[in-house]
This record gives C-alpha cells, structure tokens and sequence, in this order.
C-alpha cells in the first residue's frame, strides 16, 4: 500500500489532506480505460439498438442482453480470479459502474445482478456457497436478485415479517412471507432473501433458487421509469430451504442488509455520474443543432448556463467518486494484510467509509436529477418527446432518490453516523467544537496576504468546516439526546457536510491535476472550482442559519449570526464568465469531455 494519508470515515469534518493523497481520474491506467471503452462498446453495440424494445418491457432479451454481458466478463469485474472474476479494484468496480449507469434499465439489471443480488454471497459466504453460485454469477449463467424489502418493512428493514421456521427433520428451513420492488425478480435463477429465523429480533438471509417449489413470482410492476427493469413481488409459501444455504451466522442477515446498501450507495454515486454524461452529451449536441433567431440555441447565455452548471456539479461528483474508491481500496488492504479474508476485507472496507457513501448516494442522486431536467429543458418541446433519450433519462432518473434508501433517509445517516463515530474515538469532532464555541465572538477569516489560490481555496473550506463544527455544538448541546428527532436540523448538516465533502474533493483533484500537467491544463477547472464554492457559501449560509435558528437563545443570536457571516464570506466571483468558459468549452468539443 502506498504512503498516502487516508482519512477515516467522516474524519474530513476535523481534518485535511493534500493533493497527493487523492486519486484521480487523471491516473486511470491502460487497463481500467480498456474495461470502461469495453462496457461503453458494449451498450453501443448490444443496448443502445434495442433499447426501445427492452422497455417494452421484454423481459426475455433483458436477460438475454444480460447473458451476453456475462460472456464479456463484464459481471465478473470485482469478483476475485478463484471464483470466475477478475479480481479488480475497487476504483476499476467505480469505474465499470460509472460506464455502465449511462444504460438506462439495463443499468439497473445489471447492478443488482453484479452487485446486491452476487456480492452477498460473495462476502458472507462459505467456501462451498461460493464455489457453487458465485462461479456461475460471475459468469452470467445465473442471474441474481436481492429480497429485503416487504409492504410493511421498507427504510425499516429489520420489521420485516417474511419467516424462517427449522423443519423436523432439521434439514430445510421452512419460509413463509412477501417481498416486494425485487429488481430481476422476473428472470433472477437465486435469490437473497432475509428472513427472521423462529422468534429471533434480528433477520437472517437465506440463498434461495427461484425453481425451489413454493417460491411464486408475480407479474412485473408498471412503473414510472426503468421499465425493462423486471420489478415485482415475490411470495414464499412453505418453501423448503436447504439448512446450508443459510447465508452467514443466523441473525447476522442485518448487518448483511446495511452493509450490501453501503456498497449499493457507493456505486449508486457511479451509476448516475454515467447517466449524467450521457444526459449532458445530449443537451449540448442538440444545443448545437437547434436553431432559433437565426441562431444556435447553444449561442444564448440562458442555455450556456444550464450547460455549465449541468457539467459544473458533475464533474465535481466525480471528483468525491474517485476520492472515496481509492480510499475504500486502501482500507480493503488494510484489512486483508491484517489477516481478513477477501471478501470480509471487501465488505468491511465498504461499509467503513458509510459516511462518504451516504454523501455520494444523496449528492449523485439529485445531480443527476438536476442535468437530466435541464437536459430536457434544453430540449424544448422535443424533450417531452418519446423519440429522445433524455425523455427517457428523465423517468428513469427518478428512482435513484429512492432506493439504496431514500435520500432523506442517508442524509439522517451522514450526521448521525459521523457524530456516532466520533463518539467512538476516531476523530475528535466535539473537542474541536468546543474550542470553537468558546472563542466565537473572535472568529475571523484568518486570511493571509499573499497566500495562493490553493492555499485561499484550503481556508476557505476550513471555515465552512468550522461552522459546521459549531452548528454540532450548538444542536447537541440544545437538544442532547433528541437531536436525532429532530430531523429538519439534522438535514441542515447533512447539506452542508455534503457541500464541503463535495468542494473539497473537487479543489485537490483541480490542485493535482494542476501538478500533474501544469497551470495551463487547469484555467478551466478553477473557473469550475470558483462558481462552485461560491454557490456552496450561500447554500451552507442558509442551512447554518436555519438550523441556528431553531434553537439559539435570542441573547446568542447576534453572535452565531456573527460567525455564519464570517465564516461563509468570501470574494466575489464574476458566475458569468466562469460559466461561459465552461459552456464554451462543452459546446466546442460537443461531448462531455472533462
């Protein structure tokens, strides 16, 4: 492992790295630039062509597309060489997930088959489990599903009521219940099921194959979006599992659930970097086509907006995908040089960083959402129409704010799993705050003259870590232990620590590539960075004062008031032309290209 320094989950909020210790996408390899022009020739080839068919929806050449991808080896990517795969890292899985999210539905087929409906069994398998279905997964001649979720059980999984019940004879579990918004429960060969043995708490999870008698898949939902996505419920009736196919340690199918969901999180975070490529490549071809007043729609400033600013919070995605893949690799490491197994190491490794993948699930979800509204805005009339794909982008888009857990659910887990960790000893959140609330009336840019662009952009961060530090303090302190009731303020940290891992990432990967290529290789990226952190400042302004405002005495308000303003001050920055040179530089390459 290389020596870098890697930050432990949440530990960004009190502590700074340098550019060196980031990955970029600067430094993609030969190799994971073959896999990913491999998956992109794929969809030309394979997808793109009988994408209005698949949608039909046509369940059989969904999985016959599916297959084909396994003959590729694409389904094999992140699975280790003794079990079929590939063994990549985990910045190649990114990768791969990254090309692949620009494939519409069959984005999402192929995810949950690759990813919830293998890697279960990958991690929490024994050696027997693996050998006899993760070597068929990882080859496609099996396609995987994953059941947790029930009509009464969704956000909160552990209500699940599905059953487990040991048979007389001690050999089969006996299974009794409903799951429902299963991905490939149409075509899926085996399914991950969770299950609650007898009376126990806690669930448990069952490998069950879909030709086991009892297991009765009903028709497909119809569904707003991602309709080549086989989406239905599954009911259990009686069905006999055999003892060994029980998945991991019996009530161990919990922490099975939420660990696979950092990984789905993450990957999430990928997936729609691809589609929003893909969406911004559409917006400016047609910008560059249509023709209004004599004149290139491209040509007017309203739609070089829309064009910067769709590329402006894509490319700053990005830059927190790659940060954080390279840092779940180094944690993986870690892992298995202390002894782990491979797929522990994965899975613990995954799960450390579920702070930043809750980040990426949110943050990624609602870019998305974003360019591939103004993609369709861009389009005018034709937008609205069923001949171009960003109508299709459009629905598809929306289920990603939803699964994974909903986007207001993982912004309740960025500030409470942060909080929770720094409780636990990893990084000293509450003493930094603290210090910080005890000398709040002498808070102060700290700006030095002279002090570089970098060096500029570094305080600035700072202090929007600083507020946040001091927003904590003040929650905590009001509300103590029913601070996770209240919601509305836990979302206001949840933004402005989304905002800062965002800008942050961005502002060392523009530094590093900078040092990589040189100043000229960069103007353009530091326009980007300005309007970004200068959008950012007014965003964390108003979160910081409305969660201020909830609960500050009226004796302290002037004060904490004091502080926001302070600490969200910077220089102005001419959005205009930042923009424009963005757009510009989108309009003449006519393609995402940054």
């Amino acid at each position: 492992m290389e020596n870098r320094k890697v930050l432990k989950s949440g530990e960004f909020l009190v502590d700074e790295i340098q550019f060196n210790d980031i990955f970029i996408p600067e430094q993609f390899d030969e190799e994971q630039k073959m896999i990913a022009q491999t998956i992109q020739d794929f969809l030309e080839t394979e997808l793109y062509p009988n994408i209005d068919q698949i949608d039909s929806p046509d369940i059989n050449l969904m999985k016959s597309t599916m297959k084909k991808a396994g003959e590729l080896g694409l389904m094999g990517i992140s699975i280790p060489e003794e079990y079929g795969g590939f063994g990549q890292s985990f910045v190649t899985q990114m990768l791969a997930a990254e090309t692949i999210g620009a494939g519409h539905s069959f984005s999402v087929a192929f995810m949950a088959h690759t990813g919830i409906g293998t890697l279960p069994i990958m991690y929490y398998g024994n050696e027997e489990q693996r050998k006899n279905y993760v070597t068929r997964l990882a080859t496609g001649e099996l396609i995987g599903a994953y059941c947790l979720t029930e009509p009464g059980a969704g956000s909160d999984a552990n209500s699940g009521k599905t059953s487990a019940i040991l048979s007389d004879d001690g050999k089969h579990y006996i299974l009794n219940g409903q799951k429902m918004w299963i991905t490939n429960a149409g075509f899926a060969d085996t399914q991950v099921v969770f299950a609650k043995i007898d009376k126990d708490r806690v669930l448990s999870a069952f490998i069950v194959e879909k030709n086991y008698p009892g297991v009765v898949v009903n028709p497909d939902e119809h569904k707003m979006g991602i309709k080549g996505s086989s989406t239905a419920q599954i009911f259990y009736n009686d069905v006999k599992v055999p003892v060994e196919n029980l998945l991991g340690n019996r009530g161990e199918g919990f922490r099975i659930a939420l660990s696979i969901l950092h990984m789905g999180r993450i990957k999430l975070g990928a997936n729609v970097l691809g589609a929003s490529k893909k969406a911004i490549t559409d917006s400016v071809k047609y910008a560059n086509e249509r023709k209004q007043f004599n004149a290139l729609i491209s040509s007017f400033g309203s739609i070089k907006h829309k064009l910067a600013e769709q590329v402006i919070r894509t490319y700053a995605l990005e830059c927190a995908i790659y940060r954080l893949s390279k840092d779940v690799d180094d944690q993986i490491q870690y892992y298995k040089v202390t002894g782990m197994d491979k797929g522990k190491a994965s899975v613990e490794g995954i799960s450390h960083y579920a702070v930043e993948a809750a980040i990426l699930k949110v943050y990624g979800s609602e870019v998305l959402d974003f360019v591939i509204d103004e993609a369709v805005q861009i389009h005018g009339g034709m937008g609205y129409s069923a001949e171009m794909a960003v109508e299709r982008g459009y629905r598809d888009s929306r289920i990603n704010r939803i699964f994974e857990g909903t986007n207001e659910i993982n912004r309740l887990l960025v500030v409470d799993t942060a909080m929770k960790r720094a409780l636990k000893g990893d990084f000293d959140l509450f003493a930094k705050a603290s210090a910080l609330v005890a000398d709040l009336a002498s808070i102060n840019h700290q700006n030095k003259p002279g002090e570089s662009y970098f060096e500029e952009k570094s305080r600035i961060l700072k202090n929007f870590k600083n507020l946040i530090l001091i927003v904590i303090h003040g929650a905590s302190t009001h509300f103590d232990k029913k601070l996770m009731l209240e919601q509305e303020v836990l979302n206001n940290l949840a933004d402005m620590i989304i905002e800062v891992y965002i800008a942050e990432s961005m502002a060392l990967r523009i530094q590093k590539m900078e040092d990589m290529k040189g100043i000229d290789a960069s103007g353009i990226y530091r326009s980007m960075l300005d309007v970004f952190i200068y959008d950012s400042a007014d965003k964390i302004r108003k979160a910081a004062a409305d969660a201020i405002n909830s609960f500050i005495s009226p004796e302290l308000h002037a004060t904490y008031k004091n502080a926001i303003d302070t600490l969200v001050n910077l220089p102005g920055v001419n959005v205009k032309e930042a923009r424009r040179k963005v757009a510009d530089k989108l309009i003449e390459d006519n393609v995402y290209k940054f």
